[in-house]
């Protein structure tokens, strides 16, 4: 059997506050989130009803590590830990419209369109882009949500 150092004891506020997140229908409260909550509930040393891990994992369908992991977090990162997931610090891919592209994109939208044309088109813009070397790549529907964000019409 696992060794529980890591041991649960919510106080009646807390024991309030997981009820209402497991009954709350907000899009934040994901249901793994509420799965997590229950968890603690039912290992509460505080609880008449408290569960085992391997009861709690058989009751809320998951492997009993994982039981173990959540009361590990709880004790060692706290409860808004456990319910909320850890904010990215940064993004899987970095942004190719930074500021700077993003002024280069509306100056030619907004710039007199090549001879022989009426009005600029976004594969025209995203190749003019490309070639005056501020990007590598970009494509027109990248410039077309950066022109639309901001209300950048190209007729």
């Amino acid at each position: 059997m696992k060794n529980q150092k890591y041991s649960i004891k919510l106080t009646e506020e807390q024991q309030k506050e997981l009820k209402q997140f497991i009954a709350s229908t907000s899009k934040k409260n994901t249901p793994q989130n509420k799965v997590h909550a229950k968890v603690l509930l039912y290992l509460d040393e505080n609880n008449e009803k408290k569960l085992t891990p391997k009861q709690t994992a058989t009751k809320c369908k998951l492997h009993r590590e994982n039981i173990y992991k959540i009361r590990k977090q709880y004790h060692t990162q706290g409860l808004a830990r456990v319910l909320q997931r850890k904010k990215r610090q940064t993004p899987p891919i970095p942004p190719k419209v930074t500021g700077k592209v993003e002024a280069h994109i509306i100056a030619t939208a907004c710039s007199t369109p090549p001879k022989g044309r009426t009005h600029w088109t976004l594969q025209m813009i995203a190749d003019k882009i490309v070639l005056d070397g501020t990007v590598e790549s970009i494509g027109k529907e990248t410039i077309r949500r950066t022109l639309k964000k901001r209300n950048v019409s190209l007729i």
